[in-house]
């Protein structure tokens, strides 16, 4: 089974001991490119030298709205230069999240709208957090140029409804579906799964978060994502390779990854 985890944090200490062979794993279950983006400062050349330095690995570069209560304008520049570096395919993780108290809602807004501006400047897709904001993601995302673009780009690990997801897709995103699809309570989300129209759905893990339940409680990783493959095969009434093979056309096709590899 081919197959794209199109979010993991592979360069988080988590990893550390064995990231190496987390690569292995994941290349022997399938996957074949993972997609790790930014989340602060402090890990942008980070991520960037993780794809250098493994043919399989693609960067984002951006801001995490938690990491954005200290946002400076110029905070802008640094992201647009990093943005130059080989293998980066998308701005990203940014987005907003009301859940936790660790950045104002307003400084929020504000560094969303400038890297959303720097990645319709720069033509690239946005990789889109949202935890309980659905609302105002929504609202900021209908006025900005980086919506309704043949590659607007992701709301990654999707946790809305139904409702909200068509919102979403009509404003030209694709929806990433994680761990949290096998749990017993995620009937919702299995909705959204199974509605999807599979040219705009992705799969990915969050590692090392959101381990699905096969290995609840455990530290998540790319090779995992065959777990949220097969979850999605059996709502839809498909194989699971044919969700590999739809859901890697799809973040191929939105990442402009390269083939091969």
């Amino acid at each position: 089974m081919k197959l794209i985890d199109s979010h993991c944090h592979l360069d988080f200490h988590r990893f550390e001991p064995d990231r190496d062979q987390v690569i292995a794993r994941a290349a022997a279950a399938g996957v074949t490119h993972m997609v790790v983006p930014a989340v602060d400062r402090d890990n942008l050349d980070t991520v960037l030298s993780l794809a250098a330095a493994h043919p399989s690995v693609y960067a984002a570069v951006g801001i995490h709205p938690t990491s954005t209560a200290g946002w400076q304008p110029d905070w802008i520049d640094l992201i647009r230069e990093k943005a130059a570096a080989a293998k980066v395919v998308a701005v990203g993780e940014i987005g907003l999240d009301f859940y936790w108290d660790k950045s104002p809602p307003e400084t929020q807004r504000q560094a969303l709208a400038a890297q959303l501006a720097l990645a319709a400047e720069l033509e690239l897709p946005v990789i889109l957090h949202n935890r309980e904001a659905t609302e105002a993601l929504i609202q900021q995302l209908a006025v900005s140029p980086a919506a309704n673009r043949e590659r607007a780009g992701v709301l990654h690990s999707f946790s809305a409804g139904w409702d909200d997801a068509q919102q979403f897709l009509e404003m030209g995103f694709y929806i990433g579906i994680t761990g949290p699809i096998t749990f017993k309570n995620a009937d919702e989300l299995r909705q959204v799964a199974a509605n999807v129209p599979i040219d705009r759905l992705l799969i990915e893990t969050d590692a090392p978060f959101l381990a699905p339940q096969q290995r609840r409680g455990k530290r998540n990783e790319p090779a995992y994502v065959a777990y949220v493959a097969e979850r999605i095969a059996e709502l839809r009434g498909v194989s699971p390779d044919e969700i590999g093979r739809q859901t890697s056309e799809n973040a191929a096709r939105l990442f402009r990854l390269e083939a091969g590899n």
